[in-house]
């Protein structure tokens, strides 16, 4: 499709530097750009806003990142969550993820609302190829995994991560030839998990290129987050000679164990680094850096205590470390490298900036917490909001199953900050807050509290919370917790429940045809019958079914079960004697 070009006049540097007089101004495309540039978003698990050279890290080395940093246009205060689903949830709906019904990042909890509409689903309505390779976080099961939610293409491992409840029993914790599903199907697959990734976004990029069809390409990693027993060596020997102690917690320099995690930590960064020089050499190859979008930014603060610049905090907190992320927007010829929007930002804004970005209108009846940042990444003139009329921007994450005022939020206005910070990570209602007030614009290390000095700026920006609070938990009640789990074998056979989807010691379900089913239980990971007297017993709805188990086993199966269409919740427990033993790590639904 033909669009606009606006020009500016010649200006004398321009003269000097013999640049042709077809300029660009700031935010204005050349006929070179297409009117649906393609997209890609690059995420990161756990690296924290310190963790780049760009941003003053005196001893990862990242510069590749820092290339795409200062080659981007980028926001100065932009928040995602403390924890990983909840950041990811907010990525794809434009909205608080309280409202999407994903509040946690297990047990059932980080399944998101299959009636969400995803970025994916829109691009994809508009005409896009659209792909996800890494980590997903939104939901195992149908109707919430990514093929269900918009992706043409996937390639992710289950769950909350490598290495945790999701994982294939067979094959648990492999960052190298990880067994990974792509598009539904479990596949096993050859080289590091982070490689891996980058391998397929590569030839899914390279694929719709050929074909001339506009992609949008989520990138999203499980580096850095745990486990660290299985890192790049080379780069985990790079770091072994060098000395962490300056980017290190006072408490833990000298600490082997944490000088050993944070080699590692550093090694699987040093990685990821290098697949984004690869990323953007194949985009430069195929002529598409004209076309695309590139944004980068991280899900959550660090999974250590470490370097945060002149910040504190880390993953699961609300201070600063804790929730600040960069986000760069590469745009060549239309974003002005180095510029950077003054603005209060979050996860929720990407949706609708995107959308902006690309001409496409969000669907009807789709209501964002989030705003257009385009116009300020541009550096068009926005007119100037006056003190005190900026919009909250409120994050909060904790454990639980619901949302609970007051607990581990933070609101930032302006350049005012309130927060309540709950440690640890806890599930209970704090029934007594502590409200910490800063400045961020003066004291973004937060170490003033000023809640006692400016009571009456406390008291305004609790308003603001219990305001927003008081909208999304009516969001959330509106709907039913947690999301159930659809068995239909058209979609899905079998069927897998693992403990990551486990809701107060059952799943719950929705069967869309009835009928007889096999269902294979298999025991945690690393973990087998002990002994004679167990049993293993299958609860569907008010019905239990029981086999007797033998010392040794790590599975049974319990032949044509009846499964009634409809609601319905399912168990599976070991017991001996009478007593309740642990849940079943795997329930395997056949029809």
């Amino acid at each position: 499709m033909a669009i606009l070009v606006a020009m500016k006049s010649l200006n004398l540097l321009a003269l000097l530097l013999g640049v042709s007089a077809l300029v660009l101004c700031s935010g204005c495309r050349s006929a070179s750009h297409a009117a649906r540039p393609n997209v890609i978003i690059l995420i990161t698990d756990d690296q924290g806003i310190g963790d780049f050279g760009v941003m003053g890290n005196p001893v990862i080395e990242t510069p590749n990142l820092d290339a795409l940093a200062r080659s981007s246009a980028s926001v100065s205060d932009f928040y995602v969550s403390p924890v990983c689903s909840p950041t990811r949830a907010s990525l794809m709906t434009g909205r608080y993820h309280m409202r999407t019904q994903c509040i946690d990042t297990y047990l059932g909890r980080s399944m998101m609302a299959p009636e969400e509409v995803t970025l994916a689903e829109v691009l994809k309505d508009a005409g896009y190829a659209t792909g996800i390779f890494g980590k997903w976080h939104l939901g195992d099961n149908h109707p919430m995994r990514p093929s269900d939610q918009g992706f043409d293409e996937s390639l992710i491992h289950l769950g909350g991560g490598i290495g945790q409840w999701s994982d294939p029993r067979e094959a648990p914790g492999k960052y190298t030839d990880p067994v990974l599903y792509h598009n539904n199907r479990r596949v096993q697959t050859e080289g590091y998990c982070t490689d891996v990734y980058t391998d397929a976004a590569v030839a899914f990029i390279r694929e719709q290129a050929a074909a001339g069809k506009p992609f949008f390409a989520y990138i999203a990693l499980n580096a850095p987050h745990g486990p660290y027993h299985d890192v790049p060596e080379t780069l985990r020997q790079h770091y072994k000679d060098k000395d962490l102690t300056p980017i290190m917690a006072p408490n833990e320099r000298g600490n082997a164990d944490a000088v050993d995690r944070l080699e590692r930590i550093a090694a699987m960064i040093g990685n990821i680094d290098d697949n984004t020089g690869r990323l953007m050499r194949a985009l430069e190859a195929g002529g598409l850096m004209d076309d695309t979008i590139i944004v980068y930014l991280n899900d959550n603060g660090p999974n250590t205590r470490r370097y945060v610049g002149d910040m504190r905090g880390m993953k699961t907190e609300v201070f600063e470390g804790g929730v600040r992320s960069p986000l760069w927007v590469r745009w060549d010829g239309v974003l002005e490298p180095g510029h950077t929007a003054k603005q209060v930002a979050a996860h929720f804004d990407l949706m609708p900036t995107l959308l902006d970005a690309c001409n496409v209108d969000a669907p009807e009846g789709v209501e964002f917490d989030g705003v257009s940042l385009l116009p300020q990444l541009r550096g068009a003139h926005v007119r100037p909001v006056r003190p005190g009329d900026e919009r909250p921007v409120v994050i909060q994450a904790h454990r639980g199953t619901k949302p609970s005022r007051y607990n581990n939020f933070m609101l930032r206005q302006g350049d005012w900050k309130l927060l309540n910070s709950t440690r640890p990570w806890r599930v209970q209602v704090e029934k007594d807050p502590t409200f910490e007030l800063y400045n961020i614009a003066e004291d973004p290390g937060e170490a003033d509290n000023l809640a006692e000095k400016h009571p009456e700026k406390l008291a305004e920006l609790k308003a603001a919370y219990d305001a927003w609070f008081d909208d999304v938990h009516n969001s959330f009640k509106a709907r039913a917790f947690p999301q159930p789990i659809v068995i239909d074998p058209a979609h899905a056979n079998p069927a897998t429940l693992t403990l990551q989807d486990w809701s107060d010691g059952k799943w719950v379900t929705a069967v869309a045809v009835g009928g007889a089913y096999n269902i294979r239980l298999q025991t945690q990971i690393n973990k087998k019958v002990q002994g004679e007297g167990w049993t293993a017993e299958l609860r569907i709805g008010d019905k239990v079914h029981t086999q007797a188990l033998s010392d040794g086993d790590t599975e049974i199966v319990f032949d044509a079960v009846d499964l009634p269409a409809g609601a319905l919740e399912i168990a599976a427990m070991l017991r001996k004697q009478g007593e309740r033993g642990a849940s079943f790590g795997y329930v395997h639904i056949s029809r």
